[in-house]
């Protein structure tokens, strides 16, 4: 199974009340339209930006640390196999040998999609060199 570094960062609410009060403005202003502002002069934040900034700036302001965590897609077996073009049975061969990394965060396994991506380059290298491709580790 996989065990990646959580790829989290935490940011502590200012201790300086100016601060806040700096971080309640820019809450305030990214929560509007999406029309240009002291935060945002050429409205040119896409949303879902503007969105997680304002989150980030309100719950600091209010005095709550802010964690932020990138998700990576990720894919349940068939939809994997359906991917790479081969049954599920062989795809969970190919997992439990650890030819391709998964996670089980309850009782499914889930794939993510780089990690696929990456085994389906490997086999791609593999057979324009003339190597024979094999799913088989060892």
């Amino acid at each position: 199974m996989r065990h990646s570094p959580s790829g989290e960062h935490t940011v502590h609410p200012p201790s300086d009340p100016r601060e806040a009060a700096l971080l309640r403005a820019l809450a305030a202003e990214l929560a509007g339209d999406g029309a240009p502002t002291a935060a945002d002069p050429g409205g040119a934040l896409p949303g879902p930006l503007r969105e997680v900034l304002g989150l980030a700036a309100a719950a600091l302001a209010a005095g709550r640390p802010v964690t932020l965590a990138c998700h990576e897609p990720t894919l349940s077996t068939q939809e994997a196999a359906d991917l790479l073009g081969i049954s599920r049975p062989t795809l969970v061969r190919l997992l439990d040998a650890g030819v391709i990394p998964y996670d089980r965060p309850g009782r499914h396994r889930r794939v993510q999609l780089a990690d696929l991506l990456v085994h389906q380059q490997r086999c791609h290298h593999a057979e324009r060199g003339g190597e024979a491709v094999t799913d088989r580790p060892g």
